[in-house]
């Protein structure tokens, strides 16, 4: 019964923040603050799910400078727990098959997201320049799930080079953000407990460059996996 009615409230509400997301965002299309307005508002919605955000963020954390973001990237969940560590002028990457999702695919392009073909290898490199100019031209920062996929469940997957390659080409650093398992969260439980979010410390990219940044992707990638295992454990102690 719980799952129904909050299937019934998503279908209500999610169509209404699309359609006037999108009306609202054609006033002045592509602009990257829209991008931290609707990652508050998705993640808001998690009360609907009975999902309690603990946001740990420092406290400059909106006045950093520009960066690189990544975190790990786990469900369909993350739309509305990680979303919520989204700051200011910050634009995410995702697939272009995305834009074809009705009202979702086109408040994402016109949120001035950018928009990648992840299976066409061939362009890798065109990307990661294309994501080094918006930064380098603009006041903004990008952020990458640098798994590329959904975890679903199997822990931190390895790395993809993507983030990396852009960070040091950009010269700005990297910053980790961490959520812990959202896999026990379940539509019909009323109560689905604490869900961690925690911006961890900058990781600077300056003493690399193309040919050892595969150690700066193992860096990121042992703390943030060291991270996201004090989180599990701590999340597990709040949600008895």
């Amino acid at each position: 019964m719980i799952a129904i009615f909050r299937i019934f409230i998503m279908m209500f509400c999610l169509p209404l923040i699309f359609i006037f997301g999108c009306a609202y965002c054609l006033l002045n299309p592509r602009n990257p603050n829209h991008v931290f307005n609707f990652g508050r508002c998705f993640s808001k919605m998690s009360k609907i799910f009975g999902i309690k955000i603990d946001l740990r963020m420092p406290k400059n954390a909106y006045s950093r400078g520009q960066c690189i973001y990544i975190a790990n990237h786990q469900n369909n969940w993350d739309m509305v727990t990680v979303s919520s560590a989204v700051t200011p002028k910050v634009v995410t990457v995702g697939k272009k098959s995305l834009v074809w999702i009705p009202l979702f695919g086109q408040l994402y392009w016109l949120a001035g997201n950018i928009l990648i073909d992840r299976f066409n290898h061939s362009k890798a490199r065109y990307i990661i320049n294309q994501i080094v100019k918006r930064i380098k031209y603009s006041d903004i920062s990008v952020w990458i799930f640098p798994e590329g996929t959904r975890s679903r469940g199997r822990g931190l997957l390895p790395f993809k080079m993507g983030a990396f390659h852009a960070a040091v080409l950009a010269g700005v650093p990297i910053i980790p953000i961490v959520c812990t398992s959202t896999t026990g969260i379940r539509l019909n439980r009323w109560n689905n407990g604490y869900v961690i979010v925690e911006i961890l410390s900058p990781v600077s990219t300056e003493k690399y460059n193309s040919h050892n940044v595969r150690e700066l992707a193992k860096i990121c990638h042992l703390k943030m996996k060291d991270k996201l295992f004090i989180l599990n454990r701590e999340a597990e102690l709040l949600n008895r």
